[in-house]
C-alpha cells in the first residue's frame, strides 16, 4: 500500500509542536510522498497563531524541493452544532480545512452532543476532512457518523497518531476498526495522516496501514493511495485543475 500525501501536519507555530515547515517538508521528501500539506490549529487552541498567520500563507510557495505543497488548518470544533474557530473568509484562503474536536477548546459531551458537534461542522462547506474521530474522551455514534460523511462527502481520517502509545486520545486502536467496517460497507472515502507534531512524523503511516489491511479496506477508497484523491479535499478549484 503506497501513501502518497500527508496533509495533517504541525509546525512549531502551533504552539505545541516542534518542528519547523522546512523539516516537515524534507522529512515528507525523504519518506518518498509527492503532496504535502501544512495545517496548523487554529487561533482557539492555545498557543496556536493568530489569523494573520493564515493570511500570510501566500508566503509559502506551491512547490518546494519539486514536493506540491499545500496550505490549510485545523479549525476547532467550538459548539455541539459544529461551529468553528475561524471566519468563512478564513476558511476561504484555505486549501483543505480540517475539523477536529480539542478539549482545551471544547468539553466532551454526550455520544449524541459529540456526534452532533461532528455532523454539524461537516455541514460548513469548506470543511473536507473531520479529525481523528477515533477518540473515546469523546464518544461517538459511528453508525450516524459515516452517514453524514456519505451525505456531505466529507473524508473521515485514520490518523495514524491516535494508536502511538504516548497519545492522550483513549481506545482508538479499537474505534478505528468500528468506523472503517462502516465506510467499507457504504463506500465512504477515508484520508490517512499523520497528525504529526515532530518532523519525525512527517509520512509515518504505519499503525494506520496495518488497521486498514487488518479491516481489508479496499484501496479505491483511500484517498491518499492515488494524487486524485486530494480532489476530495481541496476547496480552491484552480489547485484542482493542477492535479
Amino acid at each position: 500500500m503506497q501513501f502518497l500525501f500527508d496533509i495533517h501536519t504541525h509546525t512549531m507555530a502551533s504552539g505545541h509542536a516542534f518542528s519547523t515547515l522546512k523539516e516537515n517538508v524534507e522529512e515528507a521528501r525523504a519518506k518518498g510522498l509527492l503532496a504535502f500539506g501544512t495545517s496548523d490549529h487554529a487561533p482557539a487552541m492555545p498557543g496556536a497563531p493568530g489569523p494573520i498567520f493564515f493570511k500570510n500563507y501566500k508566503a509559502i510557495p506551491r512547490e518546494i524541493m519539486g514536493l506540491a505543497v499545500y496550505t490549510g488548518v485545523e479549525a476547532n470544533i467550538m459548539d455541539f452544532e459544529g461551529h468553528l474557530d475561524m471566519t468563512d473568509d478564513m476558511l476561504a484562503r484555505m486549501d483543505y480545512v480540517i475539523a477536529s474536536l480539542h478539549l482545551p477548546c471544547i468539553k466532551a459531551g454526550t455520544r449524541e452532543e459529540n456526534t452532533n458537534a461532528l455532523i454539524g461542522a461537516m455541514q460548513d462547506p469548506y470543511v473536507k476532512i473531520i479529525g481523528h474521530p477515533d477518540d473515546d474522551r469523546y464518544p461517538l455514534d459511528y453508525p450516524r457518523l459515516v452517514e453524514a460523511a456519505a451525505e456531505h462527502h466529507v473524508a473521515l481520517e485514520v490518523n495514524s497518531g491516535s494508536t502511538s502509545p504516548r497519545t492522550g486520545r483513549k481506545n482508538a486502536d479499537r474505534n478505528i476498526p468500528v468506523y472503517l467496517a462502516l465506510c467499507k460497507k457504504y463506500r465512504v472515502p477515508v484520508i490517512v495522516n499523520s497528525d504529526a507534531h515532530i518532523w519525525t512524523q512527517v509520512g509515518d503511516f504505519a499503525s494506520a496501514e496495518a488497521m486498514l489491511k487488518a479491516a481489508d479496506f479496499p484501496e479505491s477508497l483511500i484517498l491518499n493511495t492515488k494524487l486524485s484523491g486530494l480532489r476530495y479535499v481541496l476547496n480552491d478549484s484552480e489547485r484542482l485543475r493542477e492535479l
